[in-house]
C-alpha cells in the first residue's frame, strides 16, 4: 500500500497538467499557497480535506478522484 500523501500528490499533478493549469494557477483558484500546492504535488505535505476539497473543486474533479490508487 502506498503512502496516501503520494497518491494524492501524483493524482493532482497528473489531473492539474491535463487541465494545463500552473501550480500558481491552482493555488490562485483554490486559495491556498503555491508552496503548499508544490509540497502536496511531491507527496511531502499532509493537506487537510478542507484543502483537499478546494483543489478538487479548483479541478473540477470530485475529490474522490483525488484519492484513486489507479494509474493514469
Amino acid at each position: 500500500m502506498q503512502d496516501w500523501r503520494v497518491i494524492v500528490g501524483k493524482n493532482v499533478r497528473r489531473i492539474r497538467q491535463q487541465r494545463r493549469l500552473t501550480q500558481e494557477k491552482l493555488a490562485f483558484e483554490a486559495d491556498l499557497d503555491l508552496t503548499y500546492i508544490g509540497g502536496i504535488e511531491r507527496g511531502r505535505r499532509n493537506p487537510s480535506l478542507l484543502a483537499m476539497a478546494r483543489i478538487a473543486e479548483a479541478l473540477s474533479v470530485p475529490l474522490v478522484k483525488l484519492l484513486s490508487e489507479q494509474a493514469g
